[in-house]
């Protein structure tokens, strides 16, 4: 997964605001303590769009199992000046040389856990490498926006030098989110490369969620809908998660 495709992914994402999401997660953190300047460790990084506002703010330990968005998320960063440790690391198995004061996973990571057991890993590492008393904070996309809004429908965008087919398949006993991607880039000499790209989904019920934290220890558990403070609504697209590892 990632291959070609951490190649055109910025272009698809052009119109996310980054900069309001990072902010978000900082007022997460600091209501539960984090400070500016903390070690922050960020699961599943990508290419680095979340990384470089976070990073303005606190020492961040960015990680992700591809190695195509490792690369591109360390180019932009050398581009804006900023000497990032980006690393190779899956997220349900996190590691970090001394504990952080806080655990970020942003842009859908948890989504592509497609497994109880791959969540409980996910939030047992993060728990092991949390120091007393430090958070963590993550976003996915909700039950409602995979199983009601992208479910089984097909998406297109045209755009320049770049087209896109986006059809997804909906499987409601699995709760899985199949997503198969064609992408067509032009190249200089006029000729289209096709890049293709599959990638798989769950839809994680809020109460699941909670559960899975609270079962790894967690307290203080909250949910928001979308980039507030407010309780997530029934359709919400975007849900934030924030707990914290006991004293």
């Amino acid at each position: 997964m990632y291959g070609d495709f951490a190649s055109v992914y910025d272009r698809l994402m052009g119109e996310v605001d980054y900069p309001a999401w990072a902010a978000h997660y900082q007022g997460l953190m600091a209501a539960r303590g984090v400070p500016p300047g903390a070690r922050v460790l960020e699961a599943a990084c990508g290419t680095g769009s979340l990384s470089i506002p976070l990073a303005g703010h606190y020492q961040l330990l960015p990680g992700d199992i591809s190695q195509e968005m490792l690369s591109r998320a360390a180019l932009k960063a050398r581009d804006l000046g900023l000497q990032l440790p980006f690393v190779s690391q899956d997220m349900r198995s996190l590691s970090a040389h001394r504990p952080v004061e806080a655990v970020v996973c942003g842009c859908d990571g948890v989504n592509y856990l497609l497994t109880k057991t791959d969540l409980r890993r996910f939030l047992e590492s993060a728990y092991g490498v949390l120091a007393p008393g430090g958070v963590i904070a993550f976003d996915l996309s909700s039950f409602y926006k995979l199983s009601q809004v992208l479910a089984n429908n097909t998406l297109g965008l045209q755009e320049g030098d770049i087209r896109y087919l986006w059809q997804n398949a909906w499987q409601p006993r699995s709760r899985l989110l199949s997503l198969q991607l064609s992408i067509f880039v032009r190249q200089p000499e006029g000729l289209w490369r096709l890049i293709e790209e599959n990638q798989t989904q769950r839809a994680w019920q809020q109460e699941e969620i909670t559960q899975a934290l609270e079962a790894t220890g967690f307290e203080h558990i909250a949910c928001y809908g979308g980039l507030s403070l407010k309780k997530p609504a029934s359709k919400d697209q975007r849900l934030h998660f924030a707990a914290q590892k006991p004293h």
